[in-house]
């Protein structure tokens, strides 16, 4: 059986060097994830709130905190998983652990499986819990993963909860990625089954189906985040790493974070939805809070403003988005995510309309709620 490579084909068990390539590898990401970074029109642009122009609410009365898997949060969004697993991802994550620390926010590390091979490399994920000592975190790993290495990972980085993403299309295109997925549902519902810490199962930036998560919650998940098109596009930066970069046609792969929030409709109120992918700005956390995410993850823009402007930059970019959160719960005279939920109105440009027809989703119980 073979393994395609970006230069050449190699027997699936010629994995010499695998710890090296991991160390460049998560470089590689970091340079490319900054490198692909944008704020191009993406699917949030294709969803609108009815204004409200008699709101009658003062500012001073919203309310933007959530609660989601057993744990409390002033703030409904967080920082989604990012790196670790070199000297420059060490002092990223020493970074990103301070700003965590100081606005309170949930963090997830990136994934520790590095680590889970290389000893030497666990300094760089703890840096997480040294700059943060206080805060919630969350040891991302992939789905390939035994429930003995999720419990490692958890030692590692001193974790309060468990990220286990799904990579699928990642790990296709990288040159150097994983070809047997068969297990990833065995791992997953076992570690569901023996770990007994919030859970949540993420995509890494290609959605997920309604099948998907109803699949998920059969095998005993009770948070997922769907992680959707439109954000850092792991596709896209695994071809870049190809020698020919010949799989471009691959980079548009699956459903947006707003399509994918839209299959989530019929599951969330049997479990936790949360969304990530293409976050931008605070208007883009109140459109996925109001179709039914209980938190928000971002990842690109953090890691632009963090690795541009440092920590003090990002700690006010953060606080500019609870304020302009408030000045939305405002201007649609809503005091809470619930009532955001329950009360706010949508309308959707006709590439969603034709989504939510095609997939069966009755579009006027977004657009006609009172």
């Amino acid at each position: 059986m073979l393994l395609r490579t970006a230069n050449k084909l190699l027997p699936l068990t010629a994995r010499q060097g695998v710890n090296t390539m991991s160390k460049n590898r998560k470089d590689e990401h970091i340079q490319l994830a900054r490198k692909f970074y944008s704020t191009k029109e993406n699917d949030f642009d294709r969803v609108r709130f009815i204004p409200n122009a008699l709101p009658e609410i003062d500012i001073q009365h919203t309310n933007i905190s959530t609660e989601f898997l057993g744990l409390s949060f002033s703030r409904p969004f967080y920082i989604n998983a990012l790196t670790g697993g070199s000297a420059k991802a060490l002092e990223i994550n020493k970074m990103l652990g301070e700003v965590a620390g100081k606005t309170g926010v949930l963090i997830a590390s990136g994934s520790v499986v590095a680590a889970l091979k290389d000893d030497t490399l666990i300094p760089s994920f703890r840096s997480l819990r040294e700059a943060n000592p206080n805060g919630r975190i969350f040891a991302n790993i992939n789905a390939n993963t035994s429930v003995e290495m999720a419990i490692r990972a958890i030692q590692i980085t001193q974790a309060d909860g468990l990220q286990i993403h799904l990579n699928v299309a990642q790990e296709l295109i990288m040159p150097e990625g994983e070809r047997s997925f068969s297990s990833w549902r065995k791992n997953i519902q076992q570690i569901i089954q023996q770990i007994q810490l919030p859970i949540i199962v993420k995509e890494v930036g290609c959605g997920m189906s309604r099948e998907t998560i109803e699949e998920l919650f059969a095998i005993g998940v009770k948070a997922v985040d769907i992680s959707g098109v439109g954000g850092t596009n792991f596709v896209a930066i695994e071809n870049e790493r190809r020698s020919e970069k010949e799989l471009t046609h691959f980079e548009n792969w699956g459903l947006s974070t707003v399509e994918s929030l839209l299959e989530s409709q019929k599951m969330q109120r049997k479990m936790t939805i949360l969304a990530s992918g293409g976050v931008r700005n605070g208007m883009d956390i109140a459109k996925s809070l109001a179709l039914g995410a209980k938190g928000v993850g971002i990842s690109g823009a953090i890691l632009k403003i963090l690795t541009e402007k440092g920590v003090n930059a990002t700690i006010e970019w953060m606080l500019q988005l609870e304020e302009e959160l408030h000045i939305l719960f405002t201007l649609l005279g809503v005091r809470t995510i619930e009532e955001l939920q329950n009360k706010s109105e949508l309308l959707f440009d006709n590439s969603l309309r034709n989504f939510c027809l095609d997939r069966g989703i009755e579009i006027k119980n977004f657009s006609q709620k009172i």
